[in-house]
């Protein structure tokens, strides 16, 4: 994932304000009561979770906009904490933009709580996504704005959770950016316009694809306790992150449903375990293939693999009656063909969107239009959750049936301590149930 290095050279508040972004300009909300209205106009900023992405993200808020200063953070880990604040303050241009005190440096499974009771106004949420749905009820609970990464719970009973946070939210008008950054870069807005604008006609099928080689993986530590272990390789643990199809594939399955302007009402998959067979490597699967069906009967093919020596692609392709759209972040192509044929230049792209998703919040709540893309990214990831469950029982699965089901794989914060966990079995379709 891409990240900032270098800061822009930031633009005075009255221009930053005028030259927010269209994302941010085009979605109108109510006005949030004056957060700064009390003389500061300083975003405080209270990072909850100091792996690589929330090092990244409070790195790409540092970047986003004048008047950032980063005020608490927090992790499960004292080596991850103390790592990423030697990470940002590396750079002398963050040096004077964070104040994160002993005395604001939290520790342990009960970090956010602490994060969030600080005077910090806007947090950062990047702990695996398995407690997302918690983090998220406690900080707009105590009327916060947020910024989340994706996705944003890992089982129906979590995204249940969350779409109660998002009518919560609404209702204190607090600003939440979702993570599907995606949303916020230019070449995919302009392509999306012309999409919505009937660039292809009627949309017939799409196809997404994130084809990957390996991800890290840590070395188990004789001090560690099952706990711990889990968590320091949470990829690998569907509890923690939904197995890969909903951490890292929802960005494309995002992409897709925007495009529909609609989310799947069934999904018939496959996948497996073929490489990646140690226990070293959890319990997730490495590849998935997917049959979405759409409410217009539109269908699209979903592809993911996480496997070492295979060949890499992340795009998403549709398909119109006028036409046909290719687009990749990565690739910075952007391309529509047939009747309205269109391409965005890649020295067009803008600006960077892991940046550019903190400017439309930040502007959103200096502009008192608050962002709340809580319930679009909770459909995404619900999207992908329903794509994993076919794929880990075999069965087709409706979208009322990934929301309404009740298997809970994420243990309440209560009942977890530095002891035993077990590892949950391989899933195996045919004999692993639809619940």
């Amino acid at each position: 994932m891409s990240q900032a290095e270098d800061a822009p050279t930031f633009p005075s508040r009255r221009d930053f304000l005028k030259t927010s972004t269209a994302a941010a300009v085009a979605t109108g909300f109510a006005r949030v009561p004056g957060a700064w209205a009390a003389g500061s106009d300083t975003i405080r900023v209270g990072v909850i979770g100091c792996g690589g992405r929330g090092t990244g993200a409070a790195t790409n808020v540092l970047n986003a906009a004048p008047g950032v200063k980063i005020v608490a953070m927090g992790d499960a880990f004292k080596d991850r904490l103390e790592a990423s604040k030697a990470q940002l303050l590396k750079d002398p241009k963050h040096a004077a933009m964070i104040d994160v005190p002993a005395e604001r440096s939290f520790v342990g499974l009960d970090a956010f709580e602490k994060v969030i009771a600080t005077d910090a106004d806007y947090i950062i949420l990047a702990t695996p996504p398995g407690f997302r749905p918690e983090h998220l009820k406690a900080a707009v609970a105590a009327g916060k704005n947020i910024f989340t990464e994706k996705p944003l719970a890992v089982d129906g009973p979590g995204i249940r959770s969350v779409l109660e946070t998002y009518e919560q939210a609404k209702a204190k008008n607090l600003a939440i950016v979702g993570g599907t950054q995606r949303r916020h870069g230019k070449g995919y807005i302009e392509t999306m316009k012309r999409v919505h604008d009937g660039a292809l006609g009627e949309l017939q099928a799409a196809r997404a694809y994130w084809n990957q080689g390996a991800l890290w993986n840590k070395p188990r530590q004789a001090e560690w306790s099952d706990l711990e272990w889990q968590m320091r390789n949470w990829l690998y643990f569907t509890w923690l992150s939904g197995d890969h199809i909903v951490e890292q594939h929802i960005h494309n399955l995002d992409v897709v449903n925007w495009a529909m302007n609609a989310h799947p009402v069934k999904a018939l998959g496959l996948g497996g375990r073929q490489v990646r067979t140690g226990p070293e490597w959890g319990h997730i699967f490495d590849h998935f293939t997917i049959d979405y069906e759409y409410p217009s009967g539109a269908h699209m093919l979903s592809m993911c693999r996480q496997i070492a020596g295979t060949e890499g692609r992340v795009a998403e392709d549709l398909q119109g009656t006028l036409g046909s759209c290719a687009t990749s972040q990565d690739a910075k192509r952007y391309v529509i063909t047939g009747k309205n044929a269109w391409r965005l230049d890649p020295e067009e792209v803008g600006l960077d969107p892991y940046v550019q998703e903190h400017v439309d919040l930040i502007a959103s709540i200096r502009k008192g239009e608050p962002l709340n893309e809580l319930k679009m990214v909770a459909e995404s990831t619900l999207t992908a959750i329903m794509g994993r469950m076919s794929a880990y029982t075999g069965q087709s699965v409706t979208w009322e049936q990934a929301l309404g089901s009740q298997q809970a794989l994420v243990p309440p914060s209560s009942q977890l301590a530095w002891g035993p966990m077990p590892v949950p079995p391989v899933a195996e379709p045919g004999k692993t149930e639809l619940v």
